[in-house]
């Protein structure tokens, strides 16, 4: 029977499957033959079939080189992706190296500044500070009325969950606490922008704030910040200064606070929670500098604190400040690197990833971008300067003031220089008092109306 044309028999089939192109119909084997009949079926093309042709040599090729190009972008993507989450961290010692020429490198990319957005001036915003501090309720301690006059500052403190008269908060978190001084915010009127100001303990809260409601802080000022002493990616010399100086108490208090916070209000109802608060610095475990010993004897700043402590256990539970040193010792669920100005790109594989290293199109600045104020008393021991040290690392953009011979409490508390050297950061030179600024621009704006009403009176008189 006549071969079928355009349609192998099994014979073809089979020689098409050996490697060699050996076809058998029962006659003397031709190499040559076979080959070249091998070739053409190979190529797509059979005689005088008019079948459609399929693909050639140079087709498989290209199509090899395009799948072996899309298995070398996945593995490059994986790599990438294990090197960001291993190598590329904040404590790693690659990164500690190439920090210093990586700084100057980023001198070079002072273009990406122009990014930053034209309300970053804390001067637009309200001047209203909240005030975040587990033990004081009274804002700014021995703060001057005359000096918020003539800055024009709204200053506003609250009691943390359990604290003073606010009721305790079950299961609450840094995520709820923020959202606990967002809504009282709104709840006192407060619809701009506003400042926050944390002191010692009480600063997690305002890094919280930062973090969850970025859009309706201003700015965030802190002064002797007290930050997580387990925070795994300080540098070995910052976590060496800030456990050597304290006592050993103090250490095994945080050690039960991470560990064994059941333990906890044992120790609190033998402290501050007894009613016996002679000796300060002993039921709170603290080392204190020569200033701070000398603060601590003066007879204003004893009788406020001991009134204000005793405001703060008013309700005698021992949970709210558990849960208050089992958050300090714990991870925050986010980083201090998070509010650092950088530049993230969208990128979907290695080349789009090559590609923005060059071009800004898509690609754009993350982070906190507003103002951040640190003061850090250089003799302070409760809170030491390494603390400082590190949320300056983190965050280049910050602005740490380093004040000598300062303590823990000698620069907050009842220092007139002090509080107004805070302001004068924060907000220049006084624009005195919201009302009187308010009123001076209704004042102008009626004048100006008045003047265009004046003039259009005149020019109808005259025509």
């Amino acid at each position: 029977m006549d071969e079928i044309r355009g349609v192998p028999t099994w014979q073809e089939e089979l020689a098409s499957l050996v490697d060699a192109g050996l076809r058998y119909d029962g006659a003397p084997i031709d190499l040559t033959a076979a080959t070249e009949s091998t070739a053409k079926r190979s190529s797509g093309y059979l005689d005088g079939s008019g079948s459609e042709a399929r693909e050639t040599l140079k087709d498989q090729v290209t199509g090899f080189m395009k799948s072996w190009g899309e298995m070398l972008l996945h593995l490059a993507k994986g790599c990438k992706d294990i090197v960001e989450q291993t190598v590329v961290t904040e404590d790693s010692y690659v990164v500690r190296k190439l920090a210093k020429p990586a700084a100057k490198v980023s001198k070079k990319l002072s273009f990406m500044n122009e990014y930053l957005p034209e309300d970053r001036d804390p001067v637009h915003a309200w001047p209203v500070i909240f005030f975040v501090f587990l033990l004081a309720l009274a804002g700014i301690p021995g703060v001057k009325k005359s000096l918020l006059v003539e800055y024009g500052v709204r200053l506003v403190s609250y009691d943390l969950p359990g604290s003073g008269e606010s009721d305790p908060h079950r299961g609450r978190n840094l995520s709820s606490s923020a959202s606990d001084l967002i809504n009282l915010a709104a709840a006192i009127g407060i619809d701009e922008k506003f400042w926050l100001l944390g002191y010692s303990t009480g600063s997690m809260h305002t890094w919280a704030a930062m973090k969850y409601f970025p859009d309706k802080i201003a700015g965030a000022a802190m002064v002797a910040p007290v930050i997580n002493p387990y925070e795994p990616s300080m540098a070995k010399e910052e976590m060496v200064k800030t456990w050597e100086h304290w006592l050993t108490k103090r250490k095994f208090m945080y050690f039960l606070a991470r560990r064994f916070p059941a333990l906890l209000p044992f120790f609190y109802r033998r402290s501050f929670l007894s009613g016996k608060l002679d000796h300060l610095d002993q039921w709170m475990s603290l080392s204190l500098g020569e200033k701070d010993k000398l603060l601590l004897k003066d007879p204003t700043f004893q009788e406020f604190y001991q009134r204000n402590v005793e405001e703060s256990v008013r309700q005698g539970i021992t949970k709210p400040f558990v849960e208050e040193s089992v958050l300090q010792v714990s991870r925050w669920g986010f980083t201090l690197s998070e509010f650092r100005t950088q530049k993230k790109c969208t990128t979907n594989g290695v080349l789009s990833w090559l590609m923005s290293m060059y071009s800004e199109a898509e690609c754009e600045l993350v982070g906190f971008r507003k103002p951040i104020h640190i003061w850090q008393g250089m003799e302070d021991r409760v809170a030491p300067p390494s603390m400082s040290d590190y949320i300056g690392r983190m965050i280049p953009e910050a602005t740490v003031h380093k004040i000598p011979n300062e303590g823990h409490f000698s620069f907050f508390y009842f220092c007139d220089e002090c509080h107004r050297q805070i302001f004068f950061a924060l907000f220049g030179e006084p624009k005195g008092q919201l009302e009187k600024v308010k009123e001076t621009k209704e004042t102008l704006v009626e004048t100006e109306a008045a003047h265009k009403d004046t003039s259009a009176a005149t020019t109808t008189t005259k025509e």
